[in-house]
């Protein structure tokens, strides 16, 4: 285990309280059996309560407040498109499920994953407390920590601690890392460089954030360009006291952008010269984006550089941010908006630009923070997930799937759950996720998988002359598209059918092979198809029913004269009676 030797720390403001975690309302509580690493969701669950948006920003003044007693949503409209970008590769997003599978414990409030691009496999978590564990999915968790630098952290009250890790791309070469926490002694949010080789910290820039314990932020990536990003939150408490979003004078509710690879002007790091506010008086040159009250966590797609973030809300809305590479100078709205709706109105700016959120949720359906994830660009799944963006709830733990639909727009759906109160989700240097839980601390590999339609047959049979007609419905009772169906009946020795309607038959011996006509094998979720043959030979009339899934054809015997047993050939999953 390194430990570290502190240089100079430069990071100022007084103590404070609190700890690690993007969350800000009571989150509900779930029985043991609840908190399982695998989790599959309910097959017919319906997504809960979404917002859906146009995703290209409109350029306009903010709307005159609205009365007191009276708060209505405003469009949030900016200068900058947010889309848009290559869409994904994957299956309709619907018919994806996320689960998850739990492959270490014994993690203490762990907060960051990250991945060294040196082939070693191996994942660096990070803990609130101020060390970072190592994993391999080939020896497990170790148990000595990479390093720590528990003697340097603040640690104190649910949202302070080391919360952030990014590995540089030349780690291999230079075995630095790059750790975003609260320092000690004034609870300052600090971004350091720490050597392995010689387990020394270095911080490079902080900003003070003493009065409150929230809204640490804390996310570290490496972007397209080479330069470290940064996010802080708005300084803390509720409603932005500070106003800091929209102010450009304090690095308080911004994400930041800078060059650790060299020096300038006696700082360990430089400001790059394209940076949007270098030479706007007053404002701080390391802001890239403004107006965001506590980015806990944002990602970079590898494919196109495009920027995600999850930008923890106030009470009504948890948003979800998607920016263009390059697209610096934004204004994401805090304080003004929160999500699509006017926040609070004297923090508007008159004739400013706003960029809008392309997904907001409201945490009052069991949620209560978002968490940011990453754009999957992985092997394993790329056939299902390929190009789709992964987010989560600290609360609610569901699984968010957003992908560009290349027509302006997104596709959006809700695909499963994850552990309860995960507090990042990270990807190894191939492209795969895992995620890391709070309590009791786990680290969880992600699945994804396709979810097959699932249909119900009823059939009514009746007596007509010297036969008998078989009526068939086929009911979808899945949330995705039944495309095509195949059902297969086994009829009396003897039995011909002489007639079908809206299937297209064949018979081999006395079992007949149903398959969809060409203008009603595709069924809506809870739509019906209505087909029907009728076999000669008499039959008692009856009524059966029996459930199928298109990925295997449902098989059972078709109502046989009086008295002959009815014979169910099927998979598994089909059931008569």
């Amino acid at each position: 285990m390194a430990r570290s030797t502190i240089a100079a720390s430069g990071s100022h403001a007084q103590p404070g309280s609190a700890g690690a975690l993007p969350y800000r309302r009571r989150h509900r509580s779930r029985s043991p059996e609840q908190s399982t690493s695998t989790r599959t969701p309910p097959p017919c669950k319906r997504p809960r309560f979404w917002s859906r948006h146009a995703t290209t920003p409109l350029d306009r003044t903010p709307p005159a407040d609205p009365p007191a007693d009276r708060p209505r949503p405003a469009a949030r409209g900016g200068g900058h498109r947010a889309v848009p970008y290559g869409g994904g590769t994957g299956r309709p997003l619907p018919s994806i499920s996320a689960t998850t599978t739990q492959v270490a414990s014994g993690l203490k409030r762990p907060t960051a994953i990250a991945a060294p691009d040196d082939g070693t496999d191996r994942l660096f978590i990070t803990q609130k407390s101020g060390s970072v564990r190592v994993y391999h999915p080939r020896t497990g968790l170790a148990q000595t920590p990479l390093l720590d630098i528990t003697s340097a952290v603040d640690e104190s009250g649910n949202e302070r601690g080391l919360l952030g890790i990014a590995v540089p791309p030349d780690f291999a070469a230079s075995q630095d890392l790059y750790l975003a926490y609260t320092a000690l002694p004034d609870a300052a949010v600090t971004v350091a460089r720490y050597r392995l080789d010689e387990g020394r910290l270095e911080p490079l820039l902080s900003q003070p954030h003493a009065e409150f314990s929230n809204h640490n932020g804390g996310q570290l990536a490496f972007g397209p360009d080479g330069n470290l990003y940064w996010s802080i939150g708005d300084g803390g408490s509720a409603g932005d006291p500070f106003r800091s979003g929209q102010r450009l004078d304090t690095l308080l509710g911004k994400i930041m952008r800078i060059d650790v690879s060299r020096t300038c002007g006696g700082l360990p790091y430089c400001v790059p010269a394209d940076n949007p506010f270098v030479g706007t008086p007053g404002a701080r040159k390391e802001i890239w984006l403004y107006g965001l009250r506590n980015p806990w966590r944002f990602s970079f797609d590898r494919a196109d550089g495009s920027m995600w973030i999850g930008d923890v809300g106030q009470g009504r809305w948890e948003e979800i941010d998607h920016l263009a590479r390059g697209r610096g100078g934004l204004n994401l709205g805090w304080s003004c908006y929160e999500g699509l709706e006017k926040f609070q109105g004297g923090d508007c700016v008159p004739g400013a630009a706003y960029t809008k959120p392309v997904f907001t949720y409201s945490p009052y359906t069991g949620g209560c923070s978002v968490i940011g994830g990453h754009v999957y660009r992985g092997r394993d799944h790329a056939a299902l997930v390929g190009g789709t963006y992964i987010a989560t709830d600290y609360c609610s733990s569901t699984v968010w799937a957003l992908r560009p639909d290349g027509r302006g727009g997104y596709e959006q759906a809700e695909i499963g759950e994850m552990p309860t109160q995960v507090t990042s989700i990270g990807t190894t240097a191939a492209g795969e996720f895992y995620v890391v839980n709070d309590l009791p601390g786990g680290l969880h590999k992600v699945s994804f998988a396709q979810e097959e339609p699932t249909c119900r047959v009823d059939r009514a049979v009746t007596a007509w002359g010297t036969g008998m007609t078989v009526d068939l419905t086929l009911t979808n009772t899945g949330d995705t598209p039944v495309n095509g169906w195949t059902l297969e009946f086994s009829l009396a020795l003897g039995q011909t059918v002489v007639s079908d309607w809206n299937t297209t038959l064949t018979q081999g011996s006395n079992t007949i092979t149903a398959v969809n006509a060409p203008y009603n094998g595709t069924i809506a979720p809870e739509r019906a198809s209505p087909s029907a043959i009728s076999p000669r030979t008499p039959a008692t009339p009856h009524h059966r029913h029996a459930s199928c899934s298109t990925a295997t054809p449902a098989r059972w015997a078709a109502e046989q004269p009086s008295g002959a047993p009815e014979r169910n050939t099927g998979a598994p999953d089909v059931r008569t009676g």
